[in-house]
């Protein structure tokens, strides 16, 4: 079994959202139907980046890490590509 840690971007705000999962195919439909109130105002999400991890502990370290500040400018500089097409 593995365990996930997601990064969703709003496509209506450009807000992005980090969490952490067990089923990566059900989440994501999960709050774009809004039952997460914490995303709720986002809708629709797009799934953009998932990390599989075999142990649940590192899972929910690298979840929390990538919600810090340090974490954040980490995530985009990952993901530099995806962010400056996607400003086209």
């Amino acid at each position: 079994m593995f365990h996930y840690v997601h990064i969703l971007k709003s496509t209506k705000s450009g807000d992005l959202y980090i969490g952490y999962t067990d089923d990566l195919r059900k989440r994501p439909m999960e709050h774009n139907r809004g039952l997460n109130f914490s995303t709720k105002p986002g809708i629709p999400w797009q799934l953009i980046h998932y990390e599989a991890y075999r142990n649940k502990k590192d899972a929910e370290r690298r979840e929390k890490y990538l919600k810090t500040n340090q974490g954040s400018r980490l995530l985009k500089r990952m993901l530099k590509e995806y962010f400056y097409q996607s400003k086209k």
